[in-house]
Order: structure tokens, then sequence, then C-alpha cells
């Protein structure tokens, strides 16, 4: 008579418990503090130059407006106002901004706006969408570094196709496990992106270069986060960096490659 022994598929039984489990003790220490964590990572001035175009563009556009009364500061200033408000209708990207500049010469020029001035001012900011990605120093191979110790994600907020194009065009997309386009960058946005990808707060990081945008708000929604500081960050992201809560830390660090000293 036949006999069907379980003794084997008991210890094949043991063994896959015993490997799960060995399996479940490494990532619970992968995910201690020198462990695997999960870093959401700014794109715009952070892993490539954005803001240097959109200020050359500026000065184009206040140098070809020449106002006779008012300074170029002063002329900043009520473009930065009109840029403000722009955001609120259009959002952010080449429209929004082409938008502003529009606006702006309106308010401040005392010659009636043609349509061929229409068409020149507007082309101040699409030479924006022209220009090459120009990766910033250390990134790509910081980020090899990164994706083989932690799971990177991209989080840049804007115009959903200038963005994908951006991340297409930098050869940096494979190096995260997923890109994430928002509309803004808020607490609720981090809130959100928390529960989609079931994320433990005490081992996320949120690195960028905007206090107002990448810093705070990742901090507000109980984050980590690392502050890299960059020269042209543009005006309206400026806002002070808030401190730490007590159970969580702010790095600062002077570069990108500078990551891999602590992660």
């Amino acid at each position: 008579m036949f006999q069907f022994s379980i003794r084997p598929f008991l210890i094949r039984h043991k063994s896959i418990k015993a490997a799960n489990a060995t399996r479940s003790r490494y990532h619970e220490r992968m995910r201690g503090e020198n462990g695997a964590q999960t870093l959401l990572i700014d794109a715009d001035d952070t892993l490539w130059e954005n803001n240097i175009y959109f200020e050359r563009a500026i000065a184009k556009f206040i140098s070809f407006l020449d106002h006779r009364e008012h300074s170029p500061e002063m002329v900043r200033l009520v473009l930065n106002d009109v840029e403000r408000e722009s955001i609120v209708k259009h959002g952010y990207g080449l429209h929004s901004f082409a938008h502003s500049l529009v606006e702006t010469f309106e308010k401040l020029s005392v010659d009636p706006v043609t349509p061929d001035l229409h068409e020149r001012i507007r082309g101040f900011a699409h030479q924006i969408a022209d220009h090459p990605i120009e990766v910033l120093p250390g990134v790509p191979e910081t980020l090899q570094y990164l994706g083989r110790r932690h799971h990177l994600i991209m989080m840049t907020k804007g115009n959903p196709a200038e963005q994908s194009g951006k991340v297409e065009r930098s050869g940096l997309k494979e190096y995260f496990s997923a890109v994430e386009i928002v509309a803004e960058k808020d607490e609720s946005t981090y809130r959100s992106a928390i529960a989609k990808y079931a994320l433990a707060a005490g081992t996320t990081w949120m690195v960028g270069n905007s206090p107002k945008s990448d810093i705070n708000p990742a901090l507000a929604a109980g984050l980590h986060a690392v502050f890299i500081p960059h020269g042209d960050t543009w005006i309206l992201e400026h806002e002070e960096v808030a401190p730490a809560p007590a159970s969580q830390r702010l790095l600062v660090v002077d570069r990108f490659g500078d990551l891999s000293k602590h992660f």
C-alpha cells in the first residue's frame, strides 16, 4: 500500500518559515538608522539646473521692457506679485511663466501691447523649453550609490508634461522606483505620498533645495528632511527653514554628493 510521508513537506515548510523569519529580521534591521530607508528626492535645482534659465529669461525681459521710471528691482517685485497670482490660476510651468511676463508688461508698459509684442515676450519663456537638461555635479554617481542601499522616489511639482519631459531627458529615471509629479508640495501632498507608498515616516526623508516646498511641509507631515541649498533657488520658494521636531531629523548638506556620507 502506498504511503505518503508528510515529513519532507514539514521540513521544507519549516525551512521556508525560517527563511521568511530571517528575511523579516533582515528588513527590520535594514529599517534602522543606517539601513535601507526611503528618500523622496526633488528634481528642479536639486538634480538638475532649472531656475537659472528663468532668471536669464527675466533679465532679458526686464532689459526689453527698459522701463523709464521703474528700476529693474522694482519691475522684478511687480513680476513676483504677478507670478504669485498666476500660480493660483495657471499652476506652475512655462505657460504660467509666459502669462506672468505678458501681464507684467501690460501693467508697466506705456505703449499698447501688440500681438507681435505678445509673441516676443512669450518667446523669453519658450526659450527655456529648448534648453538641454544640465544635471548637477555628482548627481548620477550619488544616485547610483544610494539606489543600491535605499528606496528612491523622485518627487517634483509642476506641469505634468513639462516635468515628464525633463525626467526623460535627464537620463536619471532609471535610478528611481517611482516618479511623482504633483501640482503642489504641501503637507497634505506628503501625507498622500506616505499613504500611497505605505511609507514609514521614521525612515523616510525628503531631499531638496526649497524650504517652502521640500523641507518645511515634509517636516510638518512627520518626515525627516535633507536641505541642499541652491544659490539660485526661485525667490517664491524662499522661506525660513523650520526646526525639526524632537522626533525628527533635519540635515543640511552643501551638495548632492554629500548624501553618500549620511546614507
